[in-house]
């Protein structure tokens, strides 16, 4: 690894590189486009950012669960280079190519269950979610489709609706896709409910306000992402799917953030032998290029007629050779059980904070998809401000850090599996000292 994985702050941040980019930003970008921590990165590689001022900051983010390999893993380099020097696109619809195919087949491995399965694959994970849907749809001959509170789908106009947080993803942004409807989710903190409650709770608003026969499907990330890494009671997810089996809806699993070792497994409804009908895949899946997918049962991705999937770039042929390495440094490195390992010193250094500040109401996830919920001292009130001040004071001390969940108020913890131990111990070192000095 060429660069120092050490923390290393040699300016303030931002520092005056990223100060005179950042003017360039606001003249030339839509302000829309929003920035977490306002540097400008020129390298990267293992758990480690490099600025353009030269400071060396920690990640704890991963690009949002994108680089899981870490960024330039060396596999995902070199598959493409080699395919960029060979082509770089001929649309898959028009002259296809190995690539495209190899992914699938890997795909079809690697996903739950030893049913025979198909892919087809796009470029974002929202257009992943879309076409889930698309297919469940004509396979069924239904529309409706069932999604849960908290959850976060995509920013196209369907996946919109399917999100649960307007701000900032839906605001002023309407009218939305129609026939969505939305269930109670288990979220352990707040409802205190088993797993098989939570899921009669959530067949017993569906079947009330939808009916099971207009289901086409139903979605549900197995680890929430955007909306606060809620991790569902054991026994919710198998109890909707059971009930979506005996009632011919589709059950779509979005592992999109949750999928690829991320939670220790390769993906999390492996975690309780859920069998989902159709996965969708993106972010940790390529090395950080864009690339998203759908794999499922083959009758249902059979189901659609010729032509009515696919897309300009979807399966692009570099990001293909990307996945490839990504998978095979997955494979080579063992990353599900650095996952695990990575997980356990989180678990431990977040139980130890939550020991010493009353705030952190809760810690929760799975492998390296960790999480710790800010509330008001022995309520289960939102505290987004104590959450904002911990998270700037870790800006500013050069540990990247991001936040999410409904209210604003939870911390996700998503480093690259290529971070080494000490420096993971370093950040959480910095987060320590970011609860000490705020209040």
């Amino acid at each position: 690894m060429s660069i120092a994985q050490e923390r290393r702050l040699v300016t303030e941040i931002p520092g005056p590189g990223s100060l005179e980019r950042l003017d360039r930003k606001k003249a030339h970008v839509a302000d829309g486009v929003g920035t977490t921590l306002p540097v400008f990165i020129v390298e990267a590689g293992g758990g480690v950012l490099v600025d353009v001022d030269g400071n060396h900051l920690i990640d704890l983010g991963s690009g949002i669960a994108v680089t899981t390999v870490g960024n330039a893993a060396p596999t995902v380099v070199r598959n493409v280079q080699e395919q960029v020097a060979a082509f770089t696109h001929t649309c898959f619809m028009v002259t296809p190519y190995d690539g495209y195919v190899d992914v699938c087949a890997a795909l079809a491995e690697l996903t739950p269950g030893d049913h025979a399965k198909k892919s087809a694959l796009f470029n974002s994970g929202a257009e992943a979610v879309e076409n889930a849907v698309k297919i469940a749809r004509v396979a069924t001959g239904r529309d409706a489709v069932g999604v849960f509170d908290h959850a976060y789908h995509g920013r196209t106009n369907l996946t919109m609706a399917m999100t649960a947080k307007n701000m900032p993803y839906k605001n002023g942004f309407g009218p939305f896709a129609g026939e969505v409807y939305r269930a109670p989710m288990s979220y352990p903190l707040r409802d205190g409910l088993t797993g098989e409650q939570a899921a009669a709770r959530a067949i017993d608003v569906l079947d009330k306000q939808v009916g099971a026969t207009n289901l086409a499907c139903l979605v549900i990330e197995p680890i929430q992402g955007e909306g606060g890494f809620v991790v569902p009671a054991p026994g919710f997810l198998p109890a909707l799917a059971a009930w979506a089996e005996e009632n011919g809806i589709v059950f779509i699993a979005d592992e999109i953030q949750t999928g690829f070792c991320r939670t220790g497994d390769w993906f999390a409804a492996d975690h309780e032998d859920v069998v989902p009908d159709l996965v969708t895949t993106a972010k940790g899946m390529a090395g950080g290029l864009p690339l998203a997918a759908v794999t499922g049962r083959a009758e249902l991705m059979d189901s659609v007629h010729v032509g009515g999937l696919g897309g300009t770039y979807g399966g692009n042929p570099v990001a293909c050779a990307a996945a490839l390495g990504a998978i095979e440094e997955m494979r080579t490195e063992v990353l599900d059980a650095r996952a695990r390992e990575l997980g356990a010193i989180m678990a431990t250094r977040l139980g130890e904070l939550a020991a010493q500040h009353d705030v952190i109401a809760d810690v929760r996830g799975r492998g390296a998809m960790m999480a710790i919920e800010l509330c008001k001292p022995g309520t289960t009130d939102p505290d987004p401000v104590r959450t904002a001040a911990v998270s700037a004071y870790c800006h500013q001390n050069g540990v990247v850090t991001l936040t999410c969940g409904t209210w604003g108020n939870v911390f996700r913890f998503l480093p690259p599996l290529a971070i080494s131990d000490g420096l993971l111990g370093e950040a959480f070192d910095v987060v320590a000292e970011a609860f000490a000095a705020t209040t």
